[in-house]
């Protein structure tokens, strides 16, 4: 997408009659009434209200298949067409041959252990040497010409590692997709946080949303307000490092940052996470000696301490309910293992 800064909405004019769909969103269930400007800005980066506004009022913003204005309030399942004058920009999938940790594979789903580092998807400047781009090769290998494209279900962040699946059709796709929707999929994660946490287990519950601020980071709102989708996160503590704690957390959503996000928002950031400010020194003593430890760690994993445990779901096909679990990656291995070398040591 050409993006100039901001001016994300084009403005549709008489010497531009021609409008190509950029965006099409379907309101999720659960969202409570909201003015359509604000909850387009929330879906769309970059985008400024007075942008928005500005194409609603032109007509290029449909619900339902019909314009309507500013102060409409979106409703559940609500369908939102938003039309720009240039063409959308298509990210061809191109196969590349890159490593890959493939946990299982069958004629409907890919299920993969994604190292640290590798994007998901071919998005701005990372237009391959995304798991896609690799995938789609593992697919097609016998037949580069004519290449397959796999199906994501769902995604981590590129500094996220961990299990991930994927159909290999759109109907298995669709199919897996409404577990995630339902919430009747079963997702683990292993994190180092900051702080040594009051108790041994607990839920955060606040909704998630863009910051107003700074779009590329997600705030915590009221879960009775309007804004933000709705989160829950289940956690427990596993071991105690005294100023670093490794935690579990069980998602009962599924939305953008949601741990990094609510382990923010509750003061425990994720160890070397610096979109959240985890990667300073939030804990501990002022000597000398303990700052250079941190910074040591720092650098064993130089990254957010997150890594995507295990995923539960039924297999869209024969309905058997399938279980995959991985192994802590060895930077998270190796600074939990200075952590508790330091706890029974010092420095």
């Amino acid at each position: 997408m050409d993006d100039k800064k901001n001016n994300i909405f084009e403005i549709h004019t008489d010497e531009t009659p021609d409008l190509h769909e950029h965006y099409n969103l379907i309101v999720d269930k659960g969202q409570s009434l909201l003015r359509i400007d604000k909850y387009v800005q929330m879906k769309i980066e970059n985008a400024t209200r007075s942008k928005i506004q500005e194409s609603i009022k032109v007509g290029n913003v449909l619900v339902n298949k019909k314009a309507v204005k500013s102060n409409y309030k979106v409703k559940p399942m609500d369908n939102i067409q938003i039309f720009f004058d240039n063409p959308p920009r298509e990210v061809e999938i191109i196969p590349q041959d890159l490593p890959l940790n493939i946990v299982y594979e069958d004629d409907d789903i890919i299920v993969v252990n994604k190292a640290a580092g590798m994007v998901v998807h071919p998005a701005h400047s990372n237009y391959d040497g995304t798991l896609l781009n690799a995938l789609t090769y593992h697919l097609s290998k016998d037949d580069l010409d004519n290449p397959t494209t796999p199906y994501l279900v769902h995604r981590i962040d590129k500094n996220t590692s961990g299990i991930l699946l994927i159909a290999k059709t759109d109907v298995m796709k669709a199919r897996l997709a409404k577990q995630f929707f339902d919430h009747t999929t079963e997702r683990k994660y292993i994190a180092l946080a900051w702080g040594d946490f009051k108790e041994e287990e607990g839920t955060i519950r606040g909704n998630i949303g863009r910051c107003p601020k700074d779009r590329r980071v997600m705030c915590v709102f009221d879960e009775d307000g309007e804004i933000g989708k709705t989160a829950i996160t289940h956690y427990k503590v596993v071991e105690r490092f005294g100023y670093i704690s490794a935690i579990e957390c069980q998602l009962e959503t599924g939305r953008t940052h949601q741990i990094r996000a609510h382990m923010k928002h509750i003061g425990h950031p994720l160890f070397n996470d610096s979109t959240y400010g985890g990667d300073s020194i939030l804990k501990g003593t002022t000597f000398s000696k303990y700052r250079q430890f941190v910074n040591n760690c720092f650098k064993m994993i130089p990254r957010q301490s997150l890594h995507a445990k295990s995923l539960g779901f039924v297999h869209p096909r024969t309905n058997k309910d399938m279980f995959f679990e991985s192994e802590l990656p060895q930077d998270m291995q190796d600074v939990m293992e200075k952590w508790r070398a330091y706890g029974e040591n010092g420095i």
